[in-house]
Formats: C-alpha cells, sequence, structure tokens
C-alpha cells in the first residue's frame, strides 16, 4: 500500500474498538459491510451540519479541505506561525500519528482544541460522563478516547503548549433563535463526489446570537482515561502494528456478532475475504464447514455469550440447559430464558418447524377488538432544529401507514400520512390526521416495537410544553393519553384503555422461527412467517393487493406480495423499487437493514435527502412514492403476520 501509514482519528477508533480490525480497514480483498457512503451518513446523522454550524460559531478561521497529508500539514503549519489564529480541520502529525481537529483556536502558546459531535448533551448534568461509582459511561468512551488522543498527538507536537480539550455538542436544553436555521446548512456532493456542507448566504448573526451547541470541557475526564497508563500504551501498540501493517491478534468474543469485516460465500467465491472468519479460524482451529452451523452469536438478546466462547462452548451444539437456566416468569407466553433455550434446543434436534403458542394467543386475540389497525411510523430526529423555540433533536413524525382488518377478513390500506415539506414541523397535523383516522370505533391498534409509543409521548410533551395557541391542544393531548402508555421519564404516567399493542411483544412470548436465526425484527419474521403459512401462500401469490375486487391499496395496483424461487419465499422487502436510484446495493442493504429497536434508517435518510439536499421535483416526487410504498409494506407485514397467527389458532 502506497503512501505514509498515520494512526489517525478514524483508525485509532477502529483500533480501540477492536485491533485486528486495523489490518483489514481500507484492504481492497476484506469487503467492509459499514456504508461507505459520506453524503448518505451525512444525511443520516447529521453530522456535516453539526461541524458546520460550529465553524460558524469560530468565526473568522482557515479551512484546510485538501486530503493529501503532506500538503495539509504544510498549510497547517504555515498558518500556525500565526500569534493568533482559527483553524478548521487542521492537520497536525507527531511521529506516526496524524490527526485533523475539527476546530483549533490557537492564541500564542494556548490551544483550545474543539472535538464536534453530532449528539446531544445535557448541559444541567454535572455528572453527565460519568457512572454512579465514579468511572467514564461506556456510552461517552469512545469519544472522551477521540478527544484524548488528540490532545495527546498536538501536546506531542506543541509539548510547551497549553491544551484545553472541549467535545461541542448539541445542547438539549437550548432553543432554536430563528425559523429555517436547518434549512441554511445543505447537504451536497462536490465535482469530485465529496461531500460538504453548502452555507446559505442568507445566514445572519442573529441567526448565531442564541447558540444551540454547547463546548463542553473534557480535561479532566481526560486526565482519568491517562492515569494509569494504559490508553497510552494502547496507541503506542495500535500505531506501530498499523505503521508496520501488523495483524494484532485479539480475543474472540460477542463483538464479533457486530464484525464489518464479514462477506457471504458468494462474496468469497470471487476472491474476497471474510476477516471475521480469519480471526475465528485462527482462534478456534475452524475450517469453513464449522460457519454453517449456528452458534452462539445467533442466540437473541443473550448476555453470556462472551462465557460461553471463553469456555470454549460456541455452537449451540455444544450448549445445555444449565447454560440457560430456562425458568418460567409467571407471564403469559414464554419468558425470555426459555425462548433462548427453544432457539438453541430446535438447532440440538434438527427442528426447523416454528413454535407457535396457539392456547396463549388465542387468549390474547379474544381480547382484541374488531377492526383491527395496524400502524406504523417513520420518524427522525435532526441536530440542528425546524423552528424557533425548537430544541436539538426533538421528535420529527413525517410519514405513517394504517392498515385495516375487519371481523369478516376484509383487508384494506386505510389511509396515510406524508409530509416532506421543506422546513416545516410536521407532528402536529401528523397527529391530527393520523387521530382522524383512528377516532370513528374503539377498534384495538398495533405496533411493532415500542418506537410509536415513545413518539407519541414525544408530541404530548411537545404539545404541552408549546407556547403558541392550538385550538385542539387539549383533544389531541387526550387522545394520545388514550392509545399509549406513559414512558419511564414522563413526570405524568398514565395507560390508555385503548393502548396499543405491540406485535414485537407479541412474537417474542408467542411465537419463534428458527429460519429468523434469533431476530424479532420485522425484516425477519415476515418472510418466515410467508414460509410456513399455507394460507398467506395461497391468497398472496396471486395479483389481488390494489386489484380492483381484491384488497385496497393506496399505492399499489394488481401486485402479487408472494413470490417463490427456488422454493424459498423471495422477501417482500426485496421486489420493491430501490429508493434511491443512484445508491449502490451494498449501501442501500445497510439503510434496511433492522434490528428491532432500530426504525427506518432508508425512510430517515431519505426525509433527510428531501430536506437538506437540492433536489428537483421529479427526484421529490418519486422518492415520496418510494416511501409510500415502504410504509405501507411495513403495516401490509403487520397484517401478514396477523393473518398467520389467526389461521394457526383456527386449526383444529
Amino acid at each position: 500500500m502506497s503512501g505514509p501509514r498515520y494512526l489517525t482519528k478514524s483508525r485509532f477508533k477502529l483500533g480501540m474498538e477492536c485491533p485486528t480490525k486495523l489490518f483489514y480497514t481500507k484492504k481492497k480483498e476484506y469487503l467492509d459491510s459499514k456504508m461507505d457512503d459520506s453524503f448518505l451518513a451525512a444525511l443520516a446523522e447529521g453530522g456535516f451540519q453539526v461541524g458546520e454550524l460550529a465553524k460558524c460559531y469560530h468565526p473568522g478561521g482557515h479551512d484546510i479541505t485538501t486530503l493529501d497529508y503532506e500538503e495539509a500539514e504544510r498549510q497547517t503549519n504555515e498558518l500556525l506561525k500565526q500569534d493568533k489564529v482559527i483553524i478548521y480541520e487542521p492537520a497536525i502529525r507527531f511521529n506516526n500519528l496524524f490527526i485533523r481537529i475539527d476546530v483549533l483556536v490557537k492564541n500564542g502558546n494556548h490551544f483550545d482544541l474543539i472535538e464536534v459531535k453530532a449528539k446531544s448533551f445535557d448541559n444541567e448534568d454535572e455528572d453527565a460522563f460519568l457512572n454512579k461509582n465514579g468511572t467514564i459511561s461506556a456510552g461517552w468512551k469512545p469519544y472522551l478516547h477521540d478527544v484524548a488522543f488528540q490532545k495527546y498527538v498536538l501536546s506531542g507536537k506543541f509539548p510547551k503548549a497549553q491544551v484545553d480539550s472541549f467535545l461541542m455538542m448539541a445542547d438539549k436544553n437550548a432553543e432554536c433563535p430563528v425559523d429555517g436555521l436547518n434549512q441554511k446548512f445543505r447537504i451536497v456532493r462536490d465535482e469530485s463526489n465529496r461531500t460538504g456542507i453548502k452555507v446559505s448566504n442568507t445566514l445572519k448573526d442573529s441567526d448565531l446570537k442564541k447558540q444551540i451547541l454547547v463546548k463542553v470541557p473534557v480535561d479532566d475526564m481526560i486526565d482519568k482515561i491517562m492515569e494509569d497508563g494504559t490508553f497510552l500504551k494502547s496507541i503506542d501498540c495500535l500505531a506501530a502494528a498499523y505503521e508496520k501493517d501488523k495483524k494484532i491478534v485479539s480475543e474472540i468474543g460477542s463483538h464479533c456478532g457486530g464484525c464489518e469485516f464479514k462477506c457471504s460465500e458468494d462474496d468469497e467465491a470471487q476472491g474476497y475475504k471474510s476477516g471475521f472468519k480469519e480471526c475465528w479460524k485462527k482462534a478456534l482451529k475452524w475450517n469453513d464447514s464449522d460457519f454453517k452451523d449456528p452458534n452462539v452469536l445467533e442466540i437473541w438478546s443473550f448476555s453470556r455469550k462472551n462465557q460461553l466462547i471463553a469456555d470454549g462452548k460456541i455452537k449451540l451444539t455444544d450448549l445445555d440447559v444449565d447454560d440457560f437456566e430456562p425458568d418460567t416468569d409467571g407471564k403469559p407466553g414464554i419468558s425470555a430464558k426459555e425462548r433462548k433455550w427453544l432457539q438453541v434446543e430446535k438447532v440440538q434436534n434438527g427442528d426447523t418447524t416454528p413454535y407457535f403458542d396457539k392456547e396463549g394467543m388465542k387468549l390474547e386475540m379474544d381480547k382484541w377488538t374488531y377492526p383491527l389497525h395496524f400502524i406504523d411510523f417513520e420518524t427522525s430526529m435532526v441536530a440542528i432544529p425546524f423552528n424557533k423555540g425548537r430544541r436539538p433533536y426533538e421528535a420529527i413524525a413525517f410519514q405513517f401507514s394504517h392498515h385495516t382488518v375487519y371481523e369478516d377478513g376484509k383487508v384494506e390500506h386505510t389511509g396515510e400520512f406524508l409530509n416532506t415539506n421543506v422546513g416545516e414541523f410536521p407532528n402536529y397535523e401528523f397527529l391530527r390526521e393520523f387521530k382522524r383516522q383512528l377516532e370513528n370505533d374503539d377498534g384495538t391498534i398495533f405496533r411493532y416495537s415500542p418506537h410509536e409509543n415513545t413518539f407519541l409521548n414525544h408530541i404530548y410533551r411537545q404539545l404541552k410544553e408549546d407556547e403558541s395557541d392550538i385550538d385542539d391542544r387539549d383533544d389531541l393531548c387526550k387522545f394520545i393519553k388514550t392509545i399509549t402508555s406513559s414512558t419511564s421519564s414522563s413526570a405524568e404516567q398514565w395507560e390508555g384503555k385503548r393502548n396499543m399493542v405491540d406485535l414485537w411483544h407479541l412474537v417474542k412470548r408467542y411465537y419463534y422461527d428458527p429460519h429468523t436465526h434469533g431476530s424479532n425484527s420485522i425484516k425477519y419474521v415476515l418472510p418466515a412467517v410467508l414460509n410456513s403459512s399455507d394460507y398467506l401462500k395461497k391468497k398472496y401469490s396471486k395479483p389481488i393487493y390494489g386489484a380492483k375486487d381484491g384488497i385496497k391499496s393506496l399505492n399499489f395496483k394488481d401486485w402479487t406480495w408472494l413470490e417463490e424461487k427456488a422454493g424459498k419465499i423471495v422477501d417482500p422487502y426485496k421486489k420493491l423499487p430501490k429508493m434511491f436510484q443512484d445508491v449502490s446495493d451494498k449501501n442501500f442493504e445497510i439503510l434496511t437493514e433492522d434490528d428491532e429497536l432500530a426504525n427506518g434508517g432508508a425512510a430517515l435518510t431519505a426525509y433527510g435527502r428531501m430536506q437538506f439536499s437540492e433536489m428537483n421535483e421529479i427526484e421529490r416526487k418519486e422518492l415520496s412514492s418510494a416511501l409510500l410504498r415502504y410504509c405501507e409494506l411495513d403495516t401490509m407485514a403487520m397484517v401478514m403476520i396477523f393473518e398467520a397467527w389467526q389461521e394457526w389458532v383456527s386449526l383444529g
């Protein structure tokens, strides 16, 4: 590999996650499953906009834009000859360490090192970084390690200087001073396909007077990190290994489940390598066939994976009942421990059939009131608020889909909502339309995961705190309290008489299919249900969806949901046209990956694109159409899961 092999900020972060990854990173033969499109990442995370806003709070700086190490360092050194200077993205090299600091303020022999993060911070919490026992919180460690690494490099380069270090983040208690601030920071791709921010020439000093980012001093935390010397040893070890392109052999463990250096058998047949497999082969003396056997990484929500791996109990066939102690918890359905053991037991018995608690599910169904309503929200939380008075990362609900199932079995796509108007706060109109569609009967409402309940709680709080004149405020709040339960953080506690039923919870208590490999995500549960339900196969293998005398749909016409290839059902999500035509298959796959608690990566990114990037009306219309289709499938998936369960309950 050509060019200097410096340990940079991003490589240091990767090495702290797992030192072995340093050997695999940026090598073409090792496929990397993480997002490699900075434009999409910027839309999804908002980091670029926060970084640009931080520069605006430190005006008059010089921007180092070149990616060339030597040129960036030369330009930086030239600027640092000045007694007072502000530099954005300065390049600082110390031995084989190389960093680009977000904002560096030099005043004589004193430096302010400012690392900007697209993360919210409670400035009123004095011990925000610490656990109750005084140790640094695991959630904050990566951020503080990042700053500590930069301070070490800067202090090494300028040993006689005083360095004060800061994290600059969104202040969760700050209120935006003006309307439309976020629209003044547009995400763009330049001619060389690099992602950047185009700042509007309408940005005024008054827009920045009341800051929504807070600069938090972190030198005390850095001292705590540095005090035992292990951190500095880690830097030396990682830097030396990376410079010599030497692999550091790390212990395998549960963290390997999230390794990005994995690839499929088809990829391997094309000559690509799996870093994950290399690590496990070396540690366990495995061969390729061993990876075909289910192992402990697949066990759903299991905290003892590391212990089992350390004990050499890796494959599910190595485990026994004592590893789980599968006791009942006294609640309907199976307990979490019983479900984990069920997953293992089915593998050990070669049983690929679904588990379904028919009696337990029937008791649940007997409580439900027709018509049944299936709903799904698409939401966002942006760092720079849309409107005056709003706070960073306030909840934004921009879309929902709604299917209804009637007592006679009739299914219809009853309604939807989508607001992607630029710079518009959609929540209250979203809620009004949601209420309008659901208030005409007492039918049971279903969601999948706690997401919808959480966001309705957010909107309830927004309505309560909003000082503007809202005529129907009380009606909207009353409606929310009827169909939700309060969250643990809420000062007011309630349980709605029509509280939504969580299908995700029912999956965990009454249903398990080995084809999901332990996942409870609807993206895994739906294909599994389609594969095992004769009723669904018969019904949805015909083009009845959106047909004249078939199932009413607002976005599909004569559509067939169920298609079989090589004896397996094609995932209905893969039948939809790609949401982004200019996005690689790999990156789109990442956006549509869905664990049960993460919601709407693709939809959130599409919304970000429509809000914060240049787009013509044709593109906007096509993307809106795609959003409507994807969200409609989310609620139709819930309907199909319900129909399969209803079929199995009714079987003799």
